[in-house]
């Protein structure tokens, strides 16, 4: 229910006068607005006349004593109050480093301080920010370093997050401002008074329920909301509804949600979608769609909170905790092989068969899986992905479909049987063997890189012994430390020495080499210092040693690398010879077929 919708200017809104505080929920997302929103604010602000209009906000009025403290729960307009808050503190600092004040400057600089602090507490800052990626915190120390507030902390790092960044960007903007004024503080007045007479319409609503339906379609402004937040946002209004009061009890619990998903919006945009896909026997009497997509996201979750939303809610904590486990995020408790299984998955792009693999995990009882079937399943589940990945067989728009109906028909058997269904429906999916040898014998590294890396980060850690292993998978920053490495070099320039050796010094014909075979499986090994190798001759590349004298180059102990370092030179036939025991190695690896137990 709608309390009031008022069209305020800011002065009113801040009023020094009234005690009213605008406190945001700790389970909004932080602030997100960046340079084009800041910039965006101040040019209108500038370019337009008085009363221009900013959009509107929704509060909810917590106050239970009228005479005391007015806290204002901002449901909607966390972004644009807390842009304008930074940029009337921007403008105090500008306005009180000016020389020589007179006394109604002063009292101006005394009201604008105001409209950032209480007149009776001014200790107590006007907006309270939620304290995500520590944006009160921040906002506070801007406070504190404007002089607004006193004996505020420092905080470690707040110059590198989006808070100060804001506040130290409408700094640069009022200086650019001034430098082209004659008189800077009847300028700085102007900025000042611009800010002052702006408009947003205030909304007040009784509840949360009223607040995030209104929330849902007043975003006019701000970051695009997305389909999550739409789903959170409509899951908290249902609840809290039915149990008021209540509203941070429930996002603590949705909590449990997003942080198994991790912070990758796609994985959790993900999760819902195949969450509906993989249940989808069970949800067909309360939502009719085929499958859900991006598209209809919001459809399907509208109709399955409203049905029920607390059940909902629990299996969203209970299937996300599965997910997580299932994307390797959190390891498979005392299953060590089975999360192993689970990463190679992850590293192959099996998200597919996830809605497959959420459906096993939560029902492993009612299906009488044990841990031997789900390590099956997911072994066999990595050799169909590596085959699919590579002849892009069934093709992707085919995949969805595939998984929901194996998961579908899955559910009436048990056990072992529920394995060698799955085996038996997806080998009838996939590509014959010729089709895998073709597509492993072609050009796969520029066809497809990650099964590119994936097969061969494979074949090296089947030799490798417990004295010898080696995390190919390192990452430093987001950069892998073992990188795919050409022999003969992939780039258009071919080096003279490769000329020679590869094409007896034909630089036509080395050149159709390089194009057929450069980025075949045999002329690729793994290295942790590609860059260190590059272009240079075979004869460099395999006794490269770095600047501390460690060996960096083929001889550097790798499996794959075994037969490079002992070789005299690198020649078509060789390379075509290496393409096929590197292919053979990987068809045996990865058939679909597996030793099923009685």
């Amino acid at each position: 229910m709608i309390k009031s919708v008022y069209n305020y200017p800011v002065s009113t809104l801040l009023d020094i006068e009234s005690g009213v505080i605008y406190a945001i929920p700790r389970y909004q997302r932080e602030y997100t607005w960046s340079r084009a929103q800041w910039d965006a604010l101040f040019d209108d602000l500038l370019d337009n006349e008085a009363n221009y209009f900013l959009g509107s906000i929704i509060c909810i009025n917590q106050s239970q004593d009228a005479l005391a403290v007015q806290s204002l729960e901002l449901v909607d307009g966390q972004q644009r109050m807390t842009t304008l808050s930074l940029l009337l503190a921007a403008i105090y600092q500008s306005y009180n480093a000016q020389p020589n004040l007179a006394m109604e400057q002063q009292i101006e600089l005394y009201n604008l301080k105001h409209k950032l602090v209480l007149k009776k507490k001014p200790d107590q800052p006007r907006l309270i920010p939620q304290v995500q990626n520590h944006n009160q915190q921040d906002y506070f120390a801007v406070l504190g370093q404007t002089g607004v507030l006193s004996d505020v902390e420092t905080v470690a790092n707040a110059g590198n997050r989006r808070v100060f960044k804001a506040f130290r960007h409408f700094l640069s903007r009022i200086e650019l401002y001034l430098d082209n004024a004659a008189d800077p503080i009847a300028s700085l007045q102007a900025l000042l008074e611009k800010v002052n007479t702006a408009t947003l319409v205030k909304i007040e609503v009784a509840g949360h329920s009223d607040a995030y339906t209104l929330f849902e379609s007043l975003n006019n402004r701000g970051v695009p909301l997305t389909a999550i937040d739409l789903i959170k946002n409509k899951l908290l209004a249902v609840l809290e509804s039915k149990d008021p009061g209540s509203i941070d009890k429930h996002y603590n619990r949705w909590k449990k949600v997003i942080d198994a998903l991790g912070d990758d919006y796609g994985v959790q945009e993900r999760f819902f979608r195949q969450y509906y896909n993989a249940f989808k026997p069970d949800l067909k009497d309360i939502v009719s769609v085929p499958v859900a997509t991006k598209s209809n996201l919001m459809q399907v979750y509208e109709k399955l909170i409203a049905h029920d939303a607390e059940s909902f809610l629990q299996a969203m904590i209970r299937l996300s905790a599965h997910y997580a486990q299932i994307v390797g995020y959190r390891a498979v408790p005392d299953q060590p092989k089975l999360s192993s299984l689970l990463l190679s998955l992850d590293r192959i792009q099996g998200a597919a068969a996830y809605l497959l693999l959420m459906v096993l995990f939560e029902r492993r009882e009612a299906l009488a899986l044990g841990q031997e079937h789900l390590e099956q399943v997911v072994h066999f589940l990595i050799a169909f992905f590596v085959r699919r990945n590579t002849t892009d067989l069934p093709p992707t728009r085919d995949l969805t479909r595939i998984f929901m109906d194996v998961t579908e028909t899955a559910l009436a058997l048990h056990g072992q049987a529920v394995v060698s269904h799955i085996q038996q429906r997806l080998t009838g999916e996939s590509a014959s063997d010729e089709q895998f040898e073709k597509s492993l014998k072609g050009p796969i590294y520029e066809d497809n890189k990650a099964v590119c890396r994936f097969v061969l980060c494979a074949l090296e850690e089947s030799r490798m012994t417990r004295e010898t292993q080696v995390d190919l998978w390192a990452l430093k920053g987001k950069q892998y430390v073992w990188t795919i490495e050409h022999i003969f070099p992939q780039g258009e320039n071919i080096p003279d020495t490769w000329v020679q050796m590869i094409a007896n010094g034909n630089a036509e014909l080395a050149e159709q080499y390089r194009q057929t075979y450069a980025h075949c499986l045999g002329n690729l090994t793994i290295s942790g210092y590609n860059s260190a190798l590059g272009n240079k001759s075979f004869a460099e590349k395999q006794n490269r040693l770095d600047s501390q004298g460690r060996k960096v180059g083929y001889n550097n102990g790798l499996y794959l690398n075994q037969a490079l370092a002992t070789e005299n030179s690198w020649t078509v036939d060789k390379l075509k010879a290496r393409t096929d025991l590197l292919v053979a190695e990987v068809m045996a690896r990865y058939p679909l077929k597996l030793e099923l137990n009685d």
